[in-house]
């Protein structure tokens, strides 16, 4: 929690005057058991109506004040609480940004939307309370026990005794909850877990005829969390029983005690009012920090978590903020020198000595079968992922050399998932390329074959995207999504399987139409489809993650295996159905 007290630095006066206005509130609250035993002992005692009609004025005045000395520090308070969360969420955010994707694969998604979500406002809570009632409620506390001591020492020492049991029921108990708490968190991440497979796969487990399976698996993570919150709520729930009793029972022991010193006259009736009714104040107080305790239990078991996010550092080193020097124009565009690749946590290598060239220019097509490590080997051109053994090159140089933003500004990436955010077709072109005119918007529309179904929109470029695209269809998401890419105008062109959803026809005017263009770029495209990479300058053949063959098509099907199976499967399965 200490390292995200940094976030408070631009809330140094709210974090001061919060406390101090309740500090202040609490002040005239100990003054009104006195301003009672006053009203009883001269003025009723005496019969004085004016002197209790002053003192019942003057105990108004002091809840007015008090009132607005609470309101006040309820708003700067809260003003700290809300600043802090959320310069706490952008830098959480920013930082998630930062990782790559190997500790994100690792993190999961559920955790990291629990800990930018759930977490951070468990944290914003327990700040709010801290500000609020930290220091309110043992000022209380102890500042009644003086109080207790200027009226009967005696009767004080009940106080004495009595607060030490209570501080022990407290923290005890939040010594207790706080492990707990951590795991239930924990439990709830994986409940987030389960519900955004089944949310997101809902199509797949319907058609599977999976919803019993999944329903008994959510019930069962959904039991555990249950039972681990119900576990720390009796704990919890313990807390405010065993308050009372202690306090119930002072209360007695103070009324016997009182009520022989006021009959042997040590004490006059208004100060054993007065002592009950601090003890009351300890009661309320108590049960207040009880309260804050638990909060502040969860608060501090959620701050740990944010902490742990951001104190992963990125596996991936950025190269340095100055360009490296490309070699002459003549080297390749990109290189692959005895590349290997192994996930974080994995047995055994995804991808094994991949040798190859690719010149400036030229199409490089990867074809292989299903987990084959076809998108492993592109993912390492925009260094998604480090390399474990040999070098990925760029012009020559090493990609861990380039500064990350100056290699991705090179590579138009389309990944096999067609992801569009929510807005207008323009903004979701321009991500791209902020600066593009529209007239190079519906050129790229054009190569990606997506301008005919654009100019059908009523609105054109201004047609309304929802949230992942889904009032598009399959293939007009991935021409959209290529068209990002080509906005770019990136020296390297990645469409890994991003022509799935197109037909055959479609697919090979995409491939025309970049073949077409004037700013030669090298383009590599990973398909299933034969038909998709036959005409590449060069073909690189997947096999459980090493390369089974290299070379032009007609090359393959002499010396290649692996690459005439997949030929052979696809184009007579073609010729039959024709």
């Amino acid at each position: 929690m200490r390292k995200l007290l940094i976030y408070m630095k631009d809330y140094k006066k709210e974090s001061v005057l919060a406390p101090l206005f309740k500090l202040l509130e609490a002040s005239f609250e100990l003054l009104v058991p006195l301003v009672m035993a006053r009203i009883i002992d001269r003025g009723i005692g005496n019969g004085d109506r004016h002197y209790v009609t002053a003192m019942c004025l003057l105990m108004v005045s002091l809840g007015i004040i008090g009132l607005v000395c609470s309101a006040t520090a309820q708003y700067f308070a809260a003003k700290a609480a809300v600043g802090f969360s959320t310069k706490l969420r952008h830098v959480l955010f920013s930082h998630i940004q930062g990782l790559s994707f190997t500790e994100m694969d690792t993190m999961g998604t559920s955790t990291l939307i629990t800990r930018m979500t759930s977490d951070i406002n468990q944290v914003q809570n327990g700040v709010n309370m801290v500000l609020r009632l930290f220091l309110r409620s043992p000022c209380i506390v102890f500042g009644a026990m003086i109080m207790a001591f200027t009226i009967d020492v005696k009767a004080a020492l009940i106080f004495v005794v009595t607060i030490p049991l209570l501080s022990v029921v407290v923290f005890g108990i939040m010594l207790i909850t706080i492990p707990l708490y951590k795991k239930t968190q924990a439990a709830l991440d994986r409940v987030l877990g389960i519900t955004r497979e089944n949310l997101t796969g809902v199509r797949v487990i319907r058609a599977f005829n999976k919803e019993e399976e999944e329903k008994e698996r959510f019930q069962k993570s959904n039991d555990t969390l249950t039972a681990m919150q119900k576990h720390v709520g009796k704990i919890s729930g313990l807390m405010n029983p065993m308050t009372y009793v202690l306090i119930n029972g002072a209360l007695v022991v103070l009324l016997w005690t009182g009520a022989i010193r006021v009959d042997t006259g040590y004490i006059t009736q208004g100060q054993l009012i007065a002592l009950v009714n601090y003890m009351s104040q300890i009661l309320v107080e108590l049960i207040k920090l009880a309260n804050l305790i638990i909060t502040i239990t969860k608060a501090l078991a959620c701050a740990n978590r944010v902490e742990s996010v951001l104190e992963i550092q990125s596996s991936m080193q950025d190269g340095g903020r100055k360009s490296p020097a490309e070699t002459k124009e003549s080297c390749a565009a990109v290189e692959f020198c005895h590349v290997g690749l192994t996930y974080k946590n994995a047995g055994d290598e995804s991808l094994t000595d991949i040798n190859f060239k690719a010149g400036k220019g030229q199409t490089i097509g990867i074809i292989g079968g299903t987990g084959s490590g076809k998108s492993s080997l592109v993912h390492l051109i925009p260094r998604f992922y480090d390399v474990t053994a040999g070098e990925v090159r760029v012009n020559g140089v090493d990609v861990r050399n380039y500064p990350i933003h100056e290699l991705r500004q090179k590579v138009g990436m389309v990944l096999q998932k067609a992801s569009l955010f929510k807005g207008t077709i323009r903004e979701n072109l321009l991500w791209g390329n902020r600066g593009a005119s529209d007239e190079e918007l519906w050129r790229v529309l054009e190569i990606s074959q997506a301008k005919e179904f654009v100019e059908k929109k009523e609105d054109g470029l201004d047609t309304e995207v929802v949230q992942g695209g889904k009032n598009l269809s399959g293939g007009q998401k991935q021409r959209l999504t290529i068209a990002r890419a080509l906005v770019k105008n990136p020296e390297i062109l990645i469409l890994d399987d991003s022509a799935s959803a197109l037909d055959f026809a479609t697919d090979a005017r995409l491939r025309r139409a970049i073949g077409n263009l004037k700013d030669k770029m090298t383009v590599f495209i990973v398909s299933q489809r034969a038909s998709s990479v036959m005409y590449s300058d060069l073909i690189l053949v997947m096999e459980d993650g090493h390369l089974a063959g290299a070379g032009s098509h007609g090359e393959l099907l002499k010396t290649c295996t692996v690459y005439r199976e997949i030929y052979e499967s696809q184009f007579e399965r073609r010729e039959e159905e024709a």
